[in-house]
């Protein structure tokens, strides 16, 4: 093989590797565009099927939130989290164990012994 020949083929894998990727970038594009679209079709179509002029009004009304609903939204979810962890001293100590002699643990006894008695 010539060295000719090994550049060609890395130049050619190079390229379709990065076209493989950009294809795979636009198609991802499409679809991250176009779900939200489709979904926000079956969310209509089941508005519509509720109480004709109801569902028609409930989808022009936009919900407000004013500052005082957040922060009420925000303090509740601020004290349901706050709870579910319990308080600690955040005080880390180290404990030296000493530990006793323990045959199973001695590293000697993992050598083989190759020179067996006959």
């Amino acid at each position: 093989m010539s060295l000719y020949f090994v550049d060609s083929m890395t130049w050619t894998i190079t390229v379709l590797g990065w076209f493989i990727v950009f294809v795979a970038l636009v198609f991802l594009i499409g679809v991250f565009l176009t779900v939200p679209k489709i979904l926000n079709l079956g969310s209509k179509r089941d508005v519509r099927k509720k109480k004709g002029s109801d569902a028609g009004e409930q989808e022009n009304k936009a919900v407000v939130l004013t500052g005082e609903t957040n922060a009420a939204i925000a303090m509740a979810l601020h004290l349901y989290f706050s709870e579910m962890h319990d308080e600690e001293s955040n005080v880390i100590t180290i404990k030296e164990v000493k530990r006793r002699y323990s045959p199973w643990s001695s590293k000697v006894y993992g050598f083989n012994n190759v020179n067996f008695p006959r």
